[in-house]
């Protein structure tokens, strides 16, 4: 059975409260739930972690090393675009990695367009809702068979 750890930084935790027109009303626990009940569809296993430290995600993305994780889907939200540490934590890991964007970044502001980790990871899915995590679970699925 697959291990996938999904990973979410700054702000995701308040899904449902911060800027609907962009993000939506449906809460952080509606994304967990969506993800759980899809992952138990595909029989796979997945852990959730949310952080709004990017000292905290470095740490659970070498720990996922150790924890021999399979796959990680990422949504570094605003550190994707200052984090050169996130960066550096999933190249020494080697851990496939698919960067998930909720909103469409590359139609929003200009700084948006950067992401430092998008040249580690195998696949960035940007604009499709919730939908993109299961999108970047389908995505990692394909690399790990």
């Amino acid at each position: 059975m697959a291990k996938i750890l999904i990973i979410n930084g700054p702000n995701i935790n308040m899904l449902g409260i911060r800027e609907k027109e962009i993000y939506g009303a449906n809460t952080y626990q509606d994304l967990l739930n969506l993800i759980s009940d899809y992952a138990k569809n595909k029989n796979i296993e997945v852990e959730f972690f949310q952080s709004n430290h990017e000292g905290a995600l470095v740490d659970k993305i070498q720990e996922a090393y150790f924890k021999k994780i399979d796959g990680i889907v990422i949504n570094p939200a605003a550190y994707t675009h200052t984090s050169i540490a996130i960066l550096d934590a999933l190249k020494a890991t080697k851990i496939p990695t698919v960067e998930v964007h909720i909103s469409n970044v590359i139609d929003r502001e200009e700084f948006r367009k950067i992401s430092y980790i998008r040249t580690y990871c195998v696949k960035s899915i940007i604009g499709e809702g919730f939908n993109g995590y299961l999108h970047a679970i389908d995505e990692l699925l394909k690399i790990l068979k």
